[in-house]
Parts: structure tokens; sequence; C-alpha cells
């Protein structure tokens, strides 16, 4: 693919997942049980390429296993919620109930990322700033590497957003196999949350 033919791409991607987002009703729902709703990720940045995932954080106060799980309950009443997954963080520095939503749009599965994260606590706002960040520095070169390697990965892999966003933006690699090595060298070295 072209430059032209992979932004087009990407853009008709990210237009369906909007729609995905909107009919779904799930961020609505977060609303209206009084939380304000960020998307972040890569549908945020404009880097969303064939992977159906979008990527939402929503902050409340006094956040308990129970009241996240009383909306949640709201959302698996939709009919197109397919599957949900939790993994309770509000023990840990993250402070959050971290939900994945599986959600069917015409005949695709599509994955809602939803972070439910207490309200002033460190990560508050975090990701969202690391997305405009990304944004601001990236160069329209990067976002065309960028969006070229997440075409390019084989769907048995796994790699997350933020390692192709830094292997290209901080470290100039520009080829998959170049990326593959990269995020082997890089998955070795302790966790750390990366902002350009």
């Amino acid at each position: 693919m072209n430059q032209q033919e992979i932004f087009n791409l990407a853009f008709a991607n990210q237009e369906k997942a909007k729609r995905v987002l909107d009919k779904s009703g799930i961020a609505k729902i977060w609303e209206q049980n009084g939380c304000r709703v960020s998307l972040i990720g890569s549908l945020r940045m404009g880097l969303l390429a064939s992977h159906r995932d979008i990527d939402l954080h929503v902050y409340s106060k006094d956040i308990t296993e129970e009241s996240s799980f009383a909306i949640v309950a709201q959302i698996a009443k939709l009919q197109d919620v397919t599957e949900i997954k939790c993994i309770n963080g509000l023990h840990t520095d993250e402070h959050c109930m971290a939900w994945h939503l599986f959600y069917k749009y015409e005949d695709e599965i599509w994955q809602i990322d939803v972070i439910h994260i207490e309200e002033g606590t460190e990560y508050d706002g975090y990701f969202e700033r690391m997305a405009d960040r990304i944004v601001e520095v990236m160069t329209p070169t990067q976002k065309e590497t960028i969006l070229r390697l997440k075409f390019e990965t084989p769907t048995d892999k796994d790699y997350h957003g933020v390692e192709y966003y830094e292997a290209v933006i901080a470290d100039e690699i520009s080829k998959m196999e170049d990326f593959e090595e990269w995020v082997s060298e890089h998955r070795k070295k302790p966790i750390y949350y990366w902002m350009p």
C-alpha cells in the first residue's frame, strides 16, 4: 500500500470505530452514572489501523467494586454486548477497574476497553496527555510508518500500540523486522509508561 491508501484505509476504519462507539451507547451509560468519559488510545490519535479496539478512560469518585459492577450491569443488558471481562486494580497504584467489553457491530466483534479510574489519582488524565503529546510531536512520515507497521503486523502477533509509537518516534524504527527485534529487546526492560 502507498501512503494515501494507508491513510484512506485507516480513516475508514476510524470512522467505523466512531459509529460503533456511538451506536453502542456505552459511553453514555457511564456519563449517565456521573462519570467523566475520555477517549484515549489509537482512535484519539488517528492511529487506529485494522485492530477493532476502542479505548475509554472513565473517572469518578469513591469507586468500589459494587459501584463499578452496577454500571457494567446496565451495559450487560445491551443486546449486542457479547462478553465482558474484568480486572480489579482498585488496590494497585492505578486505582481502577479495567473492563473489556466485546460488542457486535454488523458482522464484526469490537473490543471496547473501559478503565474506570478513581478521580484525582496519579493516572487521572495521564493517557489523554500522552495521546495529545504524541499527536503534537508526530510527523506525517512517522504517522504513515506507524499505520503501515500496524497493517503489516501478522494477526497472530500481539503488540501494544505504545510500542509502535515509541519505536517509530523515539527510535526511528521503520521496518517490520526491526520493529519485531525492538519489541523483543524492549520487553526485557522493567515496565514503564512512555511519553514523548
